[in-house]
């Protein structure tokens, strides 16, 4: 978890009570201490499902981005830090183009049928056709961290001073913006964008989530996902984590140190929230709401009222990805590319794949019974579960 400051005060009190564990560790005789909240081990299990691999493909190393497949009629776009932005088929993997921007990115993808776009290093928006050929380039307020959203002829983006803008998916013409007060400190991390016919619905800093018409970025509602609450600036950390889910006519999101819980996509009203806490997305299917809290627990709740149904906690801070539905599984990545598939009725593991030993990170994305991912190293892998 990385933390964005505005004061520099923050950063040098840090800085100067970092000063003692830092003189300890040049001592080659010092003991190293035992990590607080160690991994919880993997242990044997007899799986009840088969999981192949049904292709991997190699696309660059993440770097510090959370980067996230898109799946856009039967192909898979892709992205990774050092430019590279690729098309491959969902199906075999086979590579259908590769390009470089140039540049190095920060943030990716988003795509439709027609546009894919990407954030690149200094808050730069590019957007491409579907065959690869550049189509515009247009500048943000600053650096983008999340991948744009691109639906109904825009592409959407917060960037990190908390600005949301929109863009003419065809020109790249900003066609509307809107700025919102950020808190003290906030996490540096890459909340999303959902959209439907109307309405995108944007993961705020301060545990805010917001609706904002599609035509003119109008809000039409706004609501707490999490209060910030505590003594300190640290302890008063509550942002919206991950992309919203939409189910059914409802938008369901989630905090670091708040709540998770769903709200009607069309007045905001509060459907159910909880006590939560994650520091990544939801998943969700026509029953339930999936959430991986930071301690490294999976739960599954009740869509339209938020009743607890099961909780897995044998991947205690295994620093896990966003849960997926996929099958008859939720399927979960986590900090050495393992992932688990868990059941849709009572979260028991049911098998486990590896891949290339690097986190997984971002929202995977599912394609029938293939869940598609991405690891920090680079490797965009697709598990067919059977």
């Amino acid at each position: 978890m990385q933390i964005a400051a505005k004061a520099a005060s923050v950063g040098i009190a840090l800085a100067v009570l970092g000063g003692c564990s830092t003189l300890q560790s040049l001592n080659p005789f010092a003991s190293k201490p035992a990590p607080r909240n160690p991994p919880a081990a993997l242990v044997d299990i007899k799986p009840s499902m088969n999981v192949r691999t049904a292709w991997s493909v190699n696309i660059g190393k993440a770097g510090t981005a959370l980067f996230n497949p898109a799946l856009v009629q039967g192909s898979v776009f892709v992205a990774a830090a050092d430019g590279t932005i690729a098309r491959l088929d969902a199906a075999n993997g086979n590579q259908l183009w590769r390009i470089n921007a140039g540049v190095p990115l920060t943030a990716g993808v988003g795509a439709d049928a027609g546009t894919v776009a990407v954030g690149a290093a200094g808050g730069v928006l590019l957007a491409y056709s579907a065959d690869g050929k550049q189509r515009w380039k247009a500048q943000a307020s600053s650096e983008i961290l999340g991948a744009p959203a691109v639906a109904q002829g825009l592409v959407i983006v917060r960037s990190i001073d908390n600005r949301i803008a929109a863009f003419d998916a065809d020109s790249g013409v900003r066609r509307w913006q809107l700025q919102r007060a950020a808190p003290a400190l906030a996490l540096r991390s890459a909340p999303g964008i959902a959209v439907d016919a109307t309405s995108a619905y944007v993961g705020m800093p301060g545990g805010r989530m917001v609706a904002l018409t599609l035509s003119n970025g109008g809000p039409r509602w706004e609501v707490a996902v999490g209060d910030p609450r505590g003594a300190t600036e640290l302890e008063r950390i509550a942002d919206v984590s991950g992309i919203p889910v939409m189910v059914g006519r409802e938008v369901c999101a989630v905090a670091y140190q708040g709540r998770i819980g769903c709200v009607d996509a069309s007045s905001g009203s509060t459907r159910w929230a909880k006590e939560f806490s994650s520091e990544v997305g939801l998943g969700a299917d026509d029953n339930h709401v999936y959430g991986a809290d930071e301690r490294g627990n999976v739960n599954a709740f009740t869509y339209d009222a938020g009743v607890g149904v099961w909780r897995n906690n044998t991947l205690a801070n295994r620093r896990l990805s966003t849960p997926v539905a996929v099958g008859r599984t939720v399927a979960v990545g986590d900090y050495q590319g393992y992932m688990h598939f868990l059941s849709r009725e009572d979260g028991a593991t049911l098998a486990r794949a590896a891949s290339d030993g690097s986190q997984v990170i971002g929202t995977p994305v599912v394609n029938g019974n293939t869940v598609i991912f991405q690891t920090q190293a680079g490797i965009v892998a697709a598990l067919t579960a059977e």
